[in-house]
């Protein structure tokens, strides 16, 4: 029982995360708030790994592979996730950020030959068919302030769940050697905010203004939420819960954040949106039954 209400407590954060990012939607771009985000988390867990002590599991093989973990999954990963909620809004992001699953299935089959089951294959169908149906109802006034093609916002939310996969599967050497996850998340994190800094050198890179001390509240709350109690809820429940309802459990964010749009933007979302969330859901749970 305590897996459960931890892995949909780490739903429901994600899912405010997302909201508190769309909120300065328009106000900040990606790179800016890619910047902050990663810096402020960095602070956050830094300190509690200095706390808890958890910086002394990390070795220097783990700090690499947790280094080219974060190229993929914060450089690439969180700049594309931040672009995707700005382009798509957050109900369809969510959705979006489901592929993570299939994605991983296909780099486990490419670089580590599994197989994927039949089951599997058809929760790829469902988060597909979730996400056709999501895409293909009406669009409502969601966030998404940035005008630009749907089909933009749907190339970022792959691109961003393919580096997310990827990153995972690079962190994974380091997390089974017995890397604490929060001492993983001040490398990951700070190695992403080191990155996003050093590109103020290119005057290109350099925003025209600072966000206004709202925009920094929004994006500090983002953070928290995301990274320090969603990740921590996630791993709490991984720690004392089976990894395939844990997984599923945790990937509710679709549904979850639908009720936070229906209360933000006061319009309920449409039926296809309802449905669409529960077969990404769905298939993400077949996907998680047989790893």
């Amino acid at each position: 029982m305590l897996a459960v209400v931890l892995s949909l407590a780490a739903a429901a954060a994600f899912a405010g995360s997302a909201m508190f990012i769309d909120s300065v939607s328009g106000r900040v771009g990606p790179l800016q708030l890619s910047r902050w985000q990663m810096s402020l988390a960095f602070l956050m867990t830094a300190a509690i790994a200095l706390t808890t002590g958890g910086w002394r599991s990390l070795d220097p093989q783990m700090v690499l592979w947790l280094t080219a973990s974060s190229a993929s999954g914060i450089m690439i990963g969180s700049l594309t996730y931040i672009a995707t909620i700005q382009y798509t809004g957050p109900r369809i992001s969510a959705l979006l950020f489901t592929t993570a699953s299939p994605f991983a299935l296909a780099l486990g089959f490419g670089f580590r030959g599994e197989t994927v089951s039949p089951l599997q294959a058809a929760g790829v169908g469902l988060i597909v068919a979730g996400i056709a149906l999501a895409v293909m109802g009406p669009q409502q006034d969601e966030g998404a302030r940035v005008p630009k093609p749907l089909w933009i916002g749907i190339s970022l939310g792959l691109l961003t769940s393919a580096a997310q996969a990827l990153g995972s599967l690079l962190a994974r050497p380091a997390m089974l050697a017995g890397a604490d996850p929060v001492a993983a998340m001040v490398v990951r994190s700070g190695t992403g905010a080191l990155f996003f800094i050093l590109l103020l050198a290119i005057p290109a890179f350099r925003p025209a203004a600072l966000p206004s001390p709202l925009a920094i509240r929004q994006i500090g709350l983002s953070a928290v939420a995301g990274m320090v109690v969603g990740m921590s809820f996630l791993m709490a429940a991984l720690a004392v819960g089976d990894v395939g309802i844990v997984t599923t459990l945790s990937s509710t964010t679709p549904i979850l954040i639908l009720p936070m749009v229906w209360a933000v933007y006061r319009r309920m979302p449409g039926p296809l949106a309802w449905v669409g969330a529960a077969l990404a859901v769905v298939g993400t749970a077949l996907i998680s039954a047989t790893t």
